[in-house]
Formats: structure tokens, C-alpha cells, sequence
């Protein structure tokens, strides 16, 4: 994407309603919203995150089928997810908003208990063992997911990388917590909610047709 383009997109971001560009220093200094996404909303319906949207396709195509329920995607690459809240726009899809941030500042974000679930969808895999800090399934975030979430918000992750797969499971037994769901290959094995077959992100297309496998888990974190 050429920097001309880039910027016309953050230029255009500004002006969209569906989406809050706050500072670090907002976020991190009593975040007006924490809390009070409700009435960001103006309704009392659930709220589902999905973290590192990219161009916020899983996060569309979930608030198109499921209008009682309220999605966030957060990324912080603007450019990226101006594709979902320019077709949320379009399409007069009221149930979602889209933040710019840092993952890691999450839980500075909501409030305890405010979030009912969360999608983590084809993330860095973060393969170098100095980067596991940065894997969105460490012991660190995911203490910051079950402060967000309520008594029985649950945990999607969906990836391609098998690496990613068998980290987060071996780390989601090894520390206690409940998984409900686990496939290696969604689309060849049974038992994997609609949501996930259902809709496929652009670059889970790329890895379908060179033929690699999309692999799932769905947990409940236990503290």
C-alpha cells in the first residue's frame, strides 16, 4: 500500500464515528470508554472483541449475523481495519466500533467484566522463544483477557500456524484452564462452531489454497 494511500485512509478514519484513535496516553490515564461501552452502543447488549482485526472481516461478518450482540475490533494499524469501518458505514452496520491501540493495553480499555467474548484470529505466532512475550496467548495476556471478560466470557483462537496451536493448548492445560473446543483442521473435522467455518479472513484464504490446515480453540480462562 503506497504512503499516499495510507494517509487518505487515516485522513478518512477521523471522520468515521465507528472508530476511536486514542492516544497511549489516553488509554492509560482513565480511558473515557472503559466501562462505558454501553453507552458508546446505546444499548445494554454483550460485547465481543476481536483482537488484531487487520481489515476487520471477522468482526463485520460476525456483527452482520449477530445484531443483538456488539463488536469491537482492535488494531493498530489504521489503514488496515479502514476497510471494515468504511463497509460498516456502508452497510449501516451500527453494531460495530474499531480502536486503534496496542493489544497490550486491553485491559486499560474495558472495565472488569465488561467483555462476553473474545476472537483472536491468525495472529504473529511469534515463533523466536524472545518473542514470546509478544504471543497473544502468553500467561500475561491472557490474565489481562480474564480481567475483561465476565463469569463465563470465553477465549476463540484461530490460526493456521500449528506452532501457535500446540503452544496455547500445552499452556491452557499446563495452567488449568477450561477448553472447550479443539480442532486441528476446522474445515476436515466436525464439531467446530458455525462462526469459524463460516467466515474466512483474506489471508486465510492464501493459506487455504496452498492447502494448509486452520486450526481452533475455544477456552474459558480459570484464576
Amino acid at each position: 500500500m503506497g504512503s499516499k494511500n495510507k494517509l487518505k485512509r487515516f485522513k478518512e478514519n477521523e471522520t468515521f464515528q465507528n472508530v476511536i484513535q486514542p492516544t497511549r496516553e489516553e488509554v492509560l490515564n482513565n480511558f473515557a470508554l472503559k466501562g462505558k461501552w454501553h453507552s458508546f452502543f446505546k444499548n445494554e447488549h454483550p460485547i465481543v472483541l476481536e483482537l488484531g482485526c487487520g481489515k476487520g472481516e471477522y468482526t463485520i461478518a460476525l456483527a452482520r449475523k449477530n445484531p443483538n450482540t456488539n463488536y469491537i475490533g482492535i488494531d493498530i494499524k489504521g489503514a488496515r481495519f479502514w476497510r471494515g469501518a468504511k463497509t460498516a458505514i456502508e452497510e449501516g452496520i451500527n453494531n460495530v466500533a474499531f480502536v486503534r491501540t496496542q493489544i497490550e493495553l486491553v485491559d486499560f480499555l474495558f472495565a472488569e467484566n465488561e467483555v462476553s467474548q473474545i476472537w483472536i484470529t491468525f495472529p504473529d505466532p511469534q515463533i523466536k522463544y524472545k518473542r514470546t512475550k509478544h504471543r497473544m496467548t502468553n500467561s500475561s495476556f491472557l490474565k489481562k483477557y480474564h480481567h475483561i471478560l465476565n463469569e463465563n466470557g470465553i477465549v476463540n483462537l484461530k490460526t493456521d500456524s500449528e506452532f501457535m496451536h500446540g503452544y496455547t493448548l500445552g499452556l491452557l492445560h499446563g495452567e488449568g484452564h477450561e477448553v472447550l473446543n479443539a480442532n486441528h483442521n476446522v474445515y476436515k473435522n466436525e464439531g467446530s462452531p458455525k462462526e469459524v467455518t463460516e467466515t474466512q479472513t483474506f489471508y486465510e484464504n492464501q493459506y487455504l489454497e496452498v492447502g494448509k490446515p486452520i486450526t481452533y480453540i475455544q477456552f474459558r480462562l480459570k484464576y
